[in-house]
């Protein structure tokens, strides 16, 4: 798998400017319900999905995952325990992983090693974080469902690393460029410890069952201020609340993608990423730029501004 996908890189060619979208632009995910454009900047960040199930989470992550297919500054790692809600989008995948814990374990080990690499480069450089100049590719992870790998499926003892490797990639993983969007139809406190919830700097809260889980996605207290997922009506699937890093939710309802639609943005994507006149083999390029540079250059003086909704 690993030979396959390094075969890939090397044919890959970049597409016009045009034809691609980047992953350090703002996300299109919907409308709120003053009927203005809701957007978030993932880069630096990541984002939390809970609902129950129906209330529109899979619709939200097709949206999340379409952008950064059709961005080819990001490679997209997957982890899809019923291997179709995330399926569309396998052959852009560099990783994939199905209802497999050990699978997904090595897969998370393998991202914090690559957090490490990046790390020393960083350090070499004296930088503190990636920059879009740099010779190196945004990583999105996604998970569906982060219940079953974290709390239904193995040993205790798998389970425990699974959590601990995944909470280790989300602390460390925005500035090496690393962005992580986890989604669960289980918003409880044993699935969402609040150690973990609060290292997402965008939560968005699909209609869920109690006030209590409402909070355990957005934060303790917002259900009592009045931003309570659990009022959503259920027939409203798409509505959810917003919560973007300091700031208050918002409540907005999500773009909608046909499965046809999905479909047909995967296909222009792998178009786009691999392009078909290529020969599966072509001659290695002896001036190809390695995929993790020896260096960086030095760091600048401004920092990048946080971008909320």
């Amino acid at each position: 798998m690993c030979a396959f996908h390094l075969t890939r890189r090397r044919t890959m060619a970049p597409p016009p400017r045009l034809d691609r979208l980047s992953i350090w632009d703002p996300i299109h995910l919907g409308v709120d319900e003053y009927a203005t454009d809701v957007a978030c900047t993932l880069i630096y960040r990541h984002l939390l999905l809970a609902g129950e199930p129906g209330a529109g989470k899979s619709n939200a992550l097709n949206l999340v995952v379409a952008h950064a297919a059709l961005s080819t500054d990001c490679e997209l790692w997957l982890m899809d325990s019923k291997r179709v809600e995330l399926g569309p989008w396998r052959e852009l995948a560099e990783r994939f992983v199905g209802p497999n814990l050990d699978h997904a374990i090595d897969t998370l080990a393998e991202l914090q090693a690559e957090i490490d690499h990046r790390y020393d480069l960083l350090d070499s450089g004296r930088r503190r974080k990636i920059e879009s100049a740099d010779q190196l590719p945004v990583i999105m992870l996604v998970i569906d469902e982060l219940a079953y790998y974290s709390a239904t499926i193995g040993e205790k003892r798998q389970r425990e690393t699974f959590a601990m490797l995944l909470r280790d990639v989300v602390a460390r993983g925005r500035a090496a460029g690393i962005i992580v969007v986890a989604a669960t139809q289980r918003p409880s406190s044993d699935i969402i410890p609040t150690s973990l919830r609060d290292l997402f700097g965008y939560r968005l809260a699909f209609r869920c069952t109690t006030d209590s889980s409402s909070d355990i996605v957005l934060g303790h207290g917002w259900a009592s201020r009045g931003y309570d997922a659990s009022t959503i009506d259920p027939a409203e699937r798409g509505i959810g609340w917003l919560l973007a890093e300091g700031g208050i939710p918002r409540r907005m309802r999500c773009a909608y993608l046909t499965d046809q639609q999905v479909s047909a943005i995967a296909a222009y994507a792998l178009q786009l990423r691999y392009p078909p006149t290529q020969a599966d083999e072509p001659p290695e390029d002896p001036h190809e730029q390695d995929q993790h540079p020896d260096h960086l250059p030095a760091e600048h003086d401004q920092d990048g501004e946080d971008t909320d909704v």
